[in-house]
């Protein structure tokens, strides 16, 4: 090879890496072109607390960040159009506080929480029985559902709400179980 070719090759490899390292870069704006703002990650976080509170074995799901985790699944599995269902759930839910209580979700007693979401579960479940095959499932259940599966895969959830065997041994499949024992975490 002589040396213009060599010069042109290495020119091309260079240039590929500054131009993908751009595109790459080009998802990463400041917070305001984000979909989720703090407020959003907070508001999850305590609708989060009321579905899985804290006990006194375990931690509830805002310690387990589940705002954050919510934020991350929707931004980056979730479709434009189930993006945009969460998103305008959200806009939903809070509207719906408002109108129901004239306050915000945040401000609400822990009771007047889970009164209030009992109700929306009801709604929820209703709305998803009847819904056609390509309409998008109800804003609470999405909610609903990463909230539990963002909870038990944490390391609060996992390690402190369930049972957790670090490195399992051998399969047995005949384990005494009391009232009580926790379950085990895969």
């Amino acid at each position: 090879m002589n040396r213009r070719k060599a010069i042109q090759v290495t020119g091309l490899l260079l240039g590929g890496a500054f131009v993908s390292t751009g595109l790459l870069l080009q998802g990463c704006g400041n917070e305001d072109s984000q979909p989720f703002n703090k407020a959003d990650i907070a508001l999850l976080d305590e609708i989060g607390d009321t579905i899985i509170p804290s006990t006194a074995d375990s931690p509830g799901a805002k310690a387990a960040q589940i705002g954050a985790f919510m934020k991350t699944i929707v931004t980056d599995c979730y479709t434009r159009q189930q993006q945009e269902n969460f998103l305008g759930g959200l806009k939903k839910f809070r509207d719906k506080v408002k109108q129901e209580t004239q306050r915000d979700f945040i401000q609400l007693s822990k009771a007047e929480r889970e009164k209030f979401l009992s109700a929306l579960d009801l709604e929820a479940v209703a709305f998803d029985k009847q819904k056609k095959t390509e309409e998008p499932v109800h804003y609470y259940s999405m909610i609903k559902s990463l909230t539990v599966w963002g909870y038990f895969t944490s390391e609060p959830g996992a390690t402190k709400a369930l049972h957790y065997v670090m490195i399992p041994g051998r399969y047995d499949g005949d384990i005494p179980y009391r009232t009580g024992d926790k379950a085990y975490a895969l």
